[in-house]
């Protein structure tokens, strides 16, 4: 075992991102020394890159893996897990997704690319700051917590992010393939909670006319 796993191992910090701020806190001697620990544990397969400065240790040390949903929060603090990436976990869509795909609080897009879990994209939505987490859940996997949108809410942070104009139910249900089964257990209540969220008058003309469709209207 590396100096660097060992020392994380015996303080207790196996199941966190880490930061260079913690690792600083953990290692003695020089930022070259540091570098040095890091990199023989990189190259041992101990320890994962997941970004610039953040890192995670291998599975074998920690107590449960790390699931991607909950270093995406990790990452970008504020997120959620949204788009195709909650409608395949939810079973909406049945297309695997092996991007990791938020809504970030923040201004930028941002795109993470992980030798281990995959990619990770945070998009900045168009919404009412106070009601950034309508009809987001807070779950729990393997120990870990995570945010992660409804059905209906990552579906429609698909239409705002890609500027959707309502083309009927073909589109979610040939395009999107989603089941019409699922569409017709939307809830009106569901869909009047969502008009409050978005600031785009596209997104909104939307879930009226998805409201029609279904006879909540």
């Amino acid at each position: 075992m590396q100096t660097l796993t060992q020392k994380l191992v015996d303080q207790g910090l196996e199941n966190r991102l880490l930061t260079e701020k913690q690792l600083a806190r953990v290692l003695d001697g020089s930022k070259q020394r540091r570098f040095g620990l890091v990199n023989r544990a990189l190259k041992a397969g101990e320890l994962h890159r997941l970004s610039r400065g953040r890192y995670l240790l291998a599975d074998r040390f920690r107590d449960y893996p790390g699931h991607p949903f909950a270093l995406a929060q990790a990452l970008v603090p504020g997120s959620y897990v949204s788009f195709e990436t909650a409608l395949a976990h939810h079973g909406w869509i049945p297309e695997a997704v092996r991007t990791t795909s938020c809504v970030t609080p923040g201004r930028k897009t941002l795109s993470f690319d992980t030798e281990k879990f995959g990619q990770f994209s945070f998009h900045p939505m168009a919404v009412y700051t106070d009601r950034l987490l309508e009809l987001v859940q807070r779950i729990q996997i393997t120990r870990q917590t995570m945010l992660v949108a409804d059905p209906l809410r990552a579906m429609m942070d698909l239409v705002c992010l890609r500027k959707t104009e309502w083309q009927g139910m073909e589109w979610l249900t040939e395009g999107m393939r989603i089941d019409e089964e699922h569409l017709e257990s939307i809830r009106h209540t569901d869909l009047t909670k969502l008009m409050l969220v978005y600031r785009q008058k596209r997104v909104n003309s939307f879930l009226k006319s998805l409201a029609r469709e279904l006879g909540h209207d």
